[in-house]
């Protein structure tokens, strides 16, 4: 104890200086929210609880909603925001070409339901009768590459982002994909609940061919289903598709075309506009499959399949018929009882089709600008508290903790919004056409993608937009990502004091810190390149460890039985650990980290591991927690709590966690990483 005493001493002498707020004589609200609290729950037994119980039990999730709270669900509001925003400048003349125009006339033509539902299904009828007139596999490819060009995935998914191999250059990488389920598993689970969806997604496809007047729909239905069935078989699992090597297949267009001389790789590129003469092939069994199948399955029945394929790509912007299809599948995969509104969903689509123009709007209107300075503070003070951390670990060499350093160091920080904002040059918005709308959107982002193949990477691009309440890294470039929308409460709040922040967006920092050095991460250096910087016996005591935590996570369960996947979140729960261990030591380095003082009964410790707690405060509808489980890389909410909670010894002792107490883990068996 007398070292930890001297060590966060010794962290508070380093960065005092630089601790400094740009807000510092504004007023500063110190809180917690204690109107959640279930003090019947002893904090050791299960925080999440102690913190959330009471909100949780009496929180109601709209019928049109899959859960409710902080996190993803913190989106709910923001789309409220978004949508005050776009009924304005819907209802308004601008300049022809301005973002402003652009975003308004957008969502103008889809609110235009009147006129969408007139049109049926006569918007891709062009597309249909394309398929209809398809002869031969050579006619099929040409299909399949034209479909990519309009932004329409069947077979083949493309990317365009930096070669693992050589950071500096943008290459071509194809994924597996073809399937209308939400993963590959489902195919052959046999469980009730998702026998049921099974079902549902049959009867979603069966509906679709007869909405557009197809014959026996249910044999077209049953023929889709088959070829979906025969591309799942071939398809890794979500945790084989985490090993960063097995995925990285450099290949060059010459040996593919002998390889896979149906998909004819050379041709598919030359239509596609794409000059190279190697890409990476993520999951070649899939495409092995995929040429397989181009010989045994008929012409015919590939035509049923991208006739499939493309009334189900669109169906959310046909009209109402499609969409409510569409919805009676998909509520068994988010609980919703009722489907989201018009408004809602438009906004859904502005944002995700013009989220940048959109952003330039939000960020004006709803962003302070001394959230972005004091966010950068708290991520620059996160960095010092991590090299501290590492300099510690009793478990890494000390030529392996200065490469680590490096990487750190390293990290570009991106906070609040793009300095240079991504453009939708040339595209013309028609306030009288939606369809015509979002087909030329997706044009343009192919060919905004393609346009990168060759190139360095645009280090100052964005992969989220400004509002989304989300943070990310990306290995390649080895930046963090803090867009304005997370900058908020219970994340963040400009006049909190530092227990609330640091254990609010601190953690959150922390943990997007720790991706960089997670079990993909960490396989990456300082230039984004898969390279080792490891000596070989710390990269297997880093290993070691690390199966630690997937063994220990894959113990926990909820809905009584149903198990998470501690090798599918292993890197989120490293990323959560590490996240707040990081986040508490720089907050021990602040002045209220190391006073004593309470405020509204707590210590400023247990105000830090409650503002943890009150982050993840999620309640979700038991069919989307289900599906969480099958295929999202993250942990539900109370594990997102508990987990690293039981693994960390100053919660122990803010909270007076003891032997007996349900989460009580002994010392030894606490799982540790960064």
């Amino acid at each position: 104890m007398k070292n930890i005493s001297c060590y966060f001493l010794f962290l508070s002498l380093v960065v005092s200086c630089a601790d400094k707020k740009p807000t510092e004589n504004l007023p500063k609200r110190q809180y917690v929210d204690v109107s959640g609290l279930d003090v019947n729950v002893k904090p050791g037994d299960n925080f999440f609880k102690y913190v959330n119980g009471l909100w949780h039990d009496t929180a109601r999730i709209a019928d049109d909603q899959s859960g409710v709270g902080s996190y993803r669900f913190l989106n709910i509001p923001q789309k409220v925001l978004l949508r005050n925003i776009l009924e304005e400048l819907a209802s308004a003349e601008y300049t022809h070409g301005s973002i402003e125009q652009q975003v308004g006339d957008f969502y103008a033509s889809g609110m235009d339901t009147i006129s969408i539902n007139q049109l049926g299904y006569t918007p891709i009828r062009p597309t249909l009768n394309n398929i209809e007139s398809i002869k031969n596999v050579a006619d099929l490819m040409r299909f399949i590459a034209d479909d990519l060009k309009s932004g329409v995935y069947s077979i083949i998914s493309l990317g365009i982002y930096p070669d693992q191999a050589n950071s500096n250059v943008n290459i071509a990488h194809f994924s597996q994909t073809g399937l209308g389920l939400p993963d590959r598993d489902y195919y052959f689970k046999t469980d009730s609940s998702s026998v049921a969806i099974q079902q549902a997604y049959q009867a979603y496809l069966q509906n679709l061919f007869e909405l557009t007047e197809a014959e026996n729909a249910k044999s077209l239905a049953n023929t889709v289903y088959g070829i979906e069935k025969q591309l799942a078989e071939s398809h890794k699992t979500r945790i084989e598709r985490r090993d960063v090597k097995a995925n990285y297949n450099k290949l060059s267009l010459k040996d593919l075309d002998q390889r896979q001389p149906n998909i004819g790789w050379s041709a598919l590129l030359k239509k596609l506009g794409m000059e190279t003469d190697s890409v990476d092939v993520r999951q070649p069994a899939y495409y092995d499959r995929v040429n397989a199948m181009l010989e045994t399955v008929s012409v015919e029945d590939w035509k049923t399949y991208l006739t499939a394929n493309t009334i189900a790509t669109n169906a959310s912007v046909l009209s109402k018929d499609f969409e409510s299809a569409e919805f009676e599948y998909t509520k068994l995969l988010s609980g919703q009882s009722t489907q989201k509104s018009r408004a809602e969903r438009m906004v859904q689509m502005v944002d995700r089709r013009l989220g940048f123009a959109l952003g330039q709007v939000y960020v004006k209107r709803h962003f302070n600008e001394d959230a972005k300075k004091r966010a950068l503070q708290l991520v620059n003070n996160l960095q010092k508290a991590f090299e501290m951390r590492i300099d510690q670990l009793d478990w890494m060499s000390d030529s392996t903790k200065v490469k680590a350093k490096e990487k750190l160091y390293a990290i570009t920080k991106k906070i609040g919004y793009p300095d240079v904002w991504r453009e939708y040059k040339g595209i013309v918005i028609d306030k009288s056409k939606y369809f015509e709308n979002v087909v030329e959107l997706r044009k343009e982002l192919f060919r905004y993608n393609v346009a990168k193949l060759n190139k360095a990477p645009n280090r100052e691009e964005w992969r989220t937009t400004p509002s989304t309440v989300t943070a990310y890294y990306m290995p390649p470039l080895n930046e963090i990502v803090f867009p304005a929308g997370i900058l908020q409460y219970p994340y963040f709040d400009l006049y909190a004091d530092d227990a609330i922040n640091y254990g609010g967006i601190g953690m959150v920092i922390g943990h997007e810190l720790t991706h960089a050095f997670d079990d993909q991460g960490a396989q990456y250096d300082k230039d984004g390149n898969v390279k080792n910087w490891w000596t070989e016996q710390d990269y297997e005591k880093f290993k070691a460890r690390t199966q630690k935590m997937i063994d220990l996570y894959s113990t926990f369960t909820v809905l009584d039985s149903v198990a998470l996947k501690g090798a599918l979140t292993v890197g989120e729960n490293t990323a959560d650990n590490g996240g707040m261990a990081i986040a508490y030591d720089a907050f021990k380095m602040t002045e209220q980290g190391q006073d004593t003082t309470r405020i509204d009964g707590f210590t400023p410790d247990q105000r830090f591991f409650l503002s943890v707690g009150r982050i993840w405060r999620v309640k979700m509808r038991e069919e989307f927690l289900r599906n969480y489980v099958a295929v999202d890389p993250h942990s539900p909410a109370m594990w997102r709590v508990n987990g690293p909670l039981m693994n960390f010894t100053p919660f122990y002792e803010a909270f007076d966690v003891k032997p007996g107490d349900e989460n009580y883990r002994p010392l030894e068996d606490r799982v540790s990483i960064w």
